[in-house]
């Protein structure tokens, strides 16, 4: 019903933003990294999905397509409501969610707050014959099991995933692949 919305926000609340278009200011639940990173009177456009329940209606928005779209997706798994689902994409980026489906790395999606292994594998299972492989999903295959031991060293020091992956993102292309040496490399990332 509501596919975008574009507007001013007027306040930064919570768990939403309060997005001002044409004089009505309306509360869009977002993943908790746009919410952090947007100020009051800033400009923005989020994607939509509105979700009509018997006794509320929630607006949920994200900053492009492919997340919404992703959004859309773990809502069809059994058991995942809007919050849960929009919890995920909080805690893991879009790309580590499909890296977790495609690779069925159940314990990347149990590290998200409300999702324990029971979920993680219903997401795995119902997600992995919806999601087709893009481009885009070439290089979060790509990560290597190294970078997955940095991924858990890195959260076991207390960094989120997002932290440990931005972290993992920013080592050169060209470095070792020994799990030390890009270990120290993605906490240089943090100084």
């Amino acid at each position: 019903m509501i596919a975008t919305i574009r507007g001013e926000i007027t306040q930064v609340e919570s768990d939403a933003l309060i997005v001002e278009t044409n004089g009505i200011g309306m509360r869009v639940h977002v993943p908790a990294t746009l919410r952090e990173k947007m100020k009051t009177g800033e400009s923005i456009l989020l994607y939509t999905h509105f979700v009509v329940r018997q006794d509320a209606m929630s607006l949920y928005g994200f900053e492009t397509l492919s997340e919404r779209d992703l959004y859309t997706l773990l809502l069809s798994v059994s058991g995942i409501g809007p919050k849960l689902a929009l919890a995920i994409l909080s805690s893991l980026n879009p790309d580590t969610v499909k890296r977790a489906v495609f690779n069925e790395e159940y314990d990347i999606l149990n590290r998200v707050p409300g999702v324990g292994k029971k979920t993680a594998q219903r997401i795995v299972l119902a997600l992995q014959d919806k999601l087709k492989p893009m481009d885009a999903l070439e290089q979060v295959a790509a990560m290597t099991d190294t970078d997955g031991e940095v991924l858990a060293a890195l959260t076991a020091l207390g960094y989120s995933v997002i932290e440990a992956q931005t972290a993992i993102q920013a080592i050169p292309k060209d470095a070792p692949a020994d799990v030390e040496e890009r270990l120290r490399l993605a906490l240089g990332y943090f100084q």
